[in-house]
């Protein structure tokens, strides 16, 4: 049986709802995250030797990384749903988002997050000073404005259907989901209505409901 190898507040929730959509029999393996760290356990590296989640098995298959997990649920299960067909514009497009999830959106709120931690971060009082103004820095010089770009950029990419590829939902839109749901925590997403219209209507659909129910608390859907 397929199994996913599942961490608390992570990616591998949208690789629950994906299998949820496609409505086929699965096994979650739980693993919570240190609470001092927030890394995920080392009993992840039986698994896969990067010791990160999601990871899926699948007979003599491991695969990690949501992308290509998520594209290969739907070659292997999705008898055609949730994708676009071969060769055409919304193909295209569909491959587009699968990539930009991760190679464009989620760097920025990465470094947010990085800046954050350093401003907040214990050391000495001496030292304080000098780190929270580099992280200002570079939150004001960087950040942000990278931020702006590319929430502004997705959020008018949603303006005409309120799908990221046609006008349906697809895989592209549960790849998506994460780098949407950690801006709306993080806070550059809540000023674009068409970002909150979509987190609204994915976290409706019944298969997302299911896949939180399977997956525990996850602090991104609030």
């Amino acid at each position: 049986m397929l199994t996913i190898h599942h961490l608390n507040n992570s990616r591998s929730q949208r690789v629950l709802w994906m299998l949820e959509e496609l409505g086929i029999d699965y096994k979650v393996e739980r693993y919570e995250r240190d609470p001092q760290t927030m890394l995920a356990p080392e009993t992840l590296r039986a698994v896969h030797p990067l010791g990160k989640s999601p990871v899926i098995t699948d007979g003599p298959l491991t695969l990690a990384e949501s992308g290509a997990i998520l594209e290969y649920l739907a070659e292997q299960y999705g008898n055609g749903t949730l994708v676009p067909e071969h060769g055409t514009p919304e193909y295209r497009s569909y491959r587009y988002w699968m990539h930009y999830a991760e190679g464009s959106a989620m760097p920025p709120l990465l470094l947010k997050l990085v800046a954050l931690r350093i401003a907040n971060a214990r050391m000495p009082f001496f030292i304080k000073p000098v780190a929270r103004k580099i992280a200002a820095s570079l939150q004001a010089g960087f950040v942000d404005p990278q931020l702006a770009l590319h929430f502004g950029y997705v959020a008018k990419a949603l303006e005409r259907s309120g799908w990221f590829v046609g006008d349906s939902f697809s895989v592209a839109d549960i790849q998506m989901s994460f780098p949407l749901e950690a801006a709306m925590q993080r806070g550059p997403a809540a000023a674009y209505p068409t970002i909150g219209a979509f987190l609204e209507r994915i976290h409706a659909r019944p298969a997302y409901r299911r896949a939180l129910e399977k997956g525990g608390p996850y602090a991104f859907a609030q």
